[in-house]
């Protein structure tokens, strides 16, 4: 493994909005973009798997982003 790979960097997982500028949704995600379902609250997943429902048709193909949070 790769001391580049060992890290404690935050990502999210984008889904920015086709329509309204600026709009989207973010979930938190390992690097490689995988949420973990069992973390998000029931309103969040339910958000997460429309988001990715509509990839195409409301939102952009999401993208794996480091979180301005820490």
């Amino acid at each position: 493994m790769s001391s580049v790979s060992i890290h404690h960097a935050r990502y999210e997982i984008r889904f920015r909005s086709l329509f309204q500028e600026g709009r989207g949704l973010a979930f938190p995600c390992d690097a490689q973009g995988h949420v973990n379902l069992d973390d998000l609250s029931d309103a969040a997943r339910n958000n997460y798997l429309y988001a990715r429902a509509l990839v195409g048709r409301e939102f952009a193909t999401p993208a794996v982003h480091q979180s301005d949070i820490h």
